[in-house]
């Protein structure tokens, strides 16, 4: 028995008619089918497999080095993405594995330090840098000793415009959007408190009464207000309440965690550091590790391979590499 073909049928059958099939996925470079799984499951499997994927729990969400066990990570963030998408998803009859391996795979191209390390390698490399287009470059360029993973069309379409500025082509990249949203503005109101930035008090009134008091009460609201505003039509939706509310809220946390004080202080600190580690490895291409070193010899310049390196690194590892390449260490005579 072929179980993929009896999955796909199953899909024709159950699936919603805006729903994507996984019989119709297509890739760029052809590859033999499995008769177990669909070809969103094996881009799920691929995703979760891959080293960036591990490398997420040792990047920061927010904090920077946070001390504490409870704190979100970028691995962390990505996995309540995906629970918040697949719930979703099930309730409105969309492809939940698709959707999963969106999820699963939308901050693969995250830097260390979060957002502020995403925006020091925006202001050093020419042409910019944008998580979601590195996301990108990391499943096609990057991984697999720089064959990539081959994954679908579908998949890589839900990855690079999973970002407020896009917009995917499928249903299921649209819950993937819009459940990061829902995923990062709750959690981190979680952390800004945990961290002492906030106070719970703090929050704008007009939010907490139309969301909720709870983070775990607005991503519940949140997520019945796009099942209800959702179901039977082709878009993914919230009312506008409910969506200026969300905004607002994100608006807050701009204004009051991300650009806040302790924040800012440890932001020109890293922009130095990464600075000075793509000055170093642009000139000393030679020293990069052998995956990335490959991709001179495919014709990219060095600026842009040593920023793909540095987006890779974790936070201690940059560290790590940054404290052995320029800061002294100490020797004795014996």
């Amino acid at each position: 028995m072929n179980l993929r073909e009896v999955t796909e049928r199953r899909e024709e059958q159950y699936l919603s008619p805006y729903a994507a099939r996984a019989g119709t996925a297509r890739r760029k470079r052809p590859c033999e089918q499995c008769d177990i799984r669909t070809d969103f499951q094996r881009d799920r499997d691929r995703i979760t497999h891959c080293k960036a994927f591990r490398r997420l729990m040792h990047k920061t969400q927010v904090f920077i080095s946070p001390e504490g066990d409870h704190f979100r990570t970028r691995l962390t963030h990505t996995l309540e993405v995906a629970q918040i998408s697949r719930t979703i998803a099930r309730a409105l009859a969309l492809n939940e594995d698709l959707t999963e391996a969106i999820a699963l795979g939308h901050d693969l191209g995250h830097t260390p330090f979060g957002h502020t390390g995403e925006d020091a390698l925006d202001k050093i490399l020419p042409g910019g840098f944008r998580h979601n287009e590195q996301s990108i470059r990391v499943v096609e360029q990057i991984e697999n000793s720089g064959k990539g993973l081959n994954l679908t069309i579908e998949v890589l379409d839900g990855i690079l415009n999973h970002r407020s500025v896009c917009t995917p082509g499928t249903l299921e990249g649209k819950i993937v959007q819009v459940s990061d949203k829902i995923a990062y503005i709750n959690h981190d109101i979680d952390d800004a408190i945990r961290g002492g930035l906030l106070k719970p008090e703090a929050l704008p009134g007009g939010c907490v009464r139309a969301l909720g008091s709870t983070s775990r009460g607005r991503i519940d609201f949140l997520i019945r207000n796009i099942i209800k505003n959702s179901a039977g039509v082709n878009d993914i939706r919230l009312d506008k309440e409910a969506e200026t509310a969300m905004l607002a809220l994100r608006e807050f946390l701009q204004n009051n965690v991300y650009g806040s004080h302790l924040q800012m202080k440890e932001r020109n600190k890293i922009t130095h550091m990464f600075s000075e580690l793509h000055g170093y490895f642009s000139k000393h291409a030679k020293e990069l590790p052998e995956e990335f070193a490959g991709m001179l010899l495919n014709g990219q310049s060095a600026e842009r391979v040593a920023g793909d390196y540095i987006a890779c690194m974790t936070d201690r590892y940059a560290l790590r590499i940054y404290n052995k390449i320029f800061v002294p260490s100490a020797w004795e005579v014996l």
